[in-house]
């Protein structure tokens, strides 16, 4: 008995703590639901992607009824040497191909790069047209029309909105050391408040109330003003079976490199609306929390504006560079799982810093 009690007053001791276990990353793991992109652990639905289901919708509605737009804007000048250069980076981290996606299909790459420091800006890219499931990287299009409504004095920064059900889906904060409380249904909360939960840390019950509040009508007329017809906001972070009445079998959202370039080329030269708009737009996106994809690449003097999202397969950054001496914008939906994808995000952003800084 006392041999008994004494190996067990052993293990006490050498036997870790799950708090000291430093194998549980700090980003999530893949235990989401099959319906909900980013950050969110939800068992609930096991839906096949919104954005492999184009042939399910059959009243479509007038506003998403566009053919998509891939042509690049005339301010834009498409660099082919920039664009090999890419080519080139991309085939020797093994990004050229097509991938298997399992019972998805196969998928392409999309890739793009504005260069801002040369006189006029100049595109270019790897299957930049390529339209993509962006998993929570579209939110950045809906803080866009919200900050767009409140600049027309529709509602202002600090009004209080109602979170609802069934648009509270977040079950914790995305990351650790973010000590804000997850938003439940009866809170109330600034518009402010939501935008920067919706960016900085992704939460999905966010972005689900500003997409009511925003209305995705009037977040894609946004979308559509600018010529980013293709990369209409479709679905809220939630399973279909509690979307609104008519988009339970809408198309999903998808993007494209092209357009999330373009997209934050206008917010980097105050014309994403009006200056005020793209200037809340670079703070919001300049306070992102996720560090783990392309950020991890960067130089540590190297601002970087950018949203980020992951599901599935699926695993996508976007956003700003800028360390005062190289500038450019740098768009990356890879069809990659977020454990394989990870380090090739680090590698990719630093061959592309390098390949911007020499130019």
């Amino acid at each position: 008995m006392k041999n008994l009690a004494a190996l067990l007053l052993l293990l006490l001791f050498v036997m870790p703590s799950y708090s000291q276990d430093a194998d549980i990353p700090e980003y999530p793991r893949h235990d989401q639901d099959a319906d909900i992109p980013d950050y969110l652990t939800h068992d609930q639905s096991t839906d096949i992607p919104e954005h492999l289901t184009h042939d399910q919708n059959t009243d479509i509605p007038e506003y998403l009824t566009h053919d998509q737009n891939t042509d690049i804007p005339d301010y834009l000048t498409h660099d082919q040497e920039l664009t090999d250069a890419l080519q080139d980076i991309a085939a020797r981290l093994g990004l050229d191909k097509i991938f298997d996606i399992g019972e998805y299909g196969t998928e392409t790459i999309s890739l793009a790069v504005i260069d801002l420091n040369s006189d006029e800006p100049r595109i270019g890219g790897v299957f930049m047209d390529n339209f993509i499931y962006p998993a929570s990287v579209y939110k950045m299009y809906v803080a866009a029309e919200v900050l767009n409504q409140v600049s027309q004095g529709e509602y202002g920064l600090f009004d209080p909105i109602a979170v609802e059900s069934p648009n509270d889906v977040d079950q914790r904060m995305s990351l650790r050391h973010d000590l804000r409380q997850v938003p439940r249904d009866g809170d109330t909360l600034t518009v402010h408040y939501l935008l920067d939960l919706m960016i900085t840390t992704s939460s999905n019950t966010a972005s689900n109330v500003l997409i009511d509040l925003a209305t995705r009508e009037r977040i894609n007329d946004l979308m559509h003003h600018y010529g980013w017809h293709g990369s209409e906001v479709t679905r809220k972070f939630l399973p279909r079976r509690y979307e609104d009445p008519g988009y339970e079998d809408i198309r999903g959202t998808e993007t494209c490199a092209l357009h999330a370039t373009d997209f934050l080329y206008r917010i980097y030269t105050n014309q994403l609306v009006n200056p005020w708009v793209s200037q809340q737009m670079m703070t919001l996106l300049g306070r992102q929390l996720d560090k783990s994809k392309l950020a991890a690449g960067l130089p540590d003097d190297a601002m970087f504006y950018h949203k980020s999202g992951w599901w599935s397969y699926w695993t996508n950054d976007t956003g700003i560079v800028d360390d005062g001496r190289t500038r450019f914008v740098l768009a990356a939906f890879l069809p990659i799982r977020q454990d394989d994808a990870l380090p090739k995000f680090r590698e990719l952003a630093g061959e592309v810093f390098r390949l911007m800084e020499a130019r």
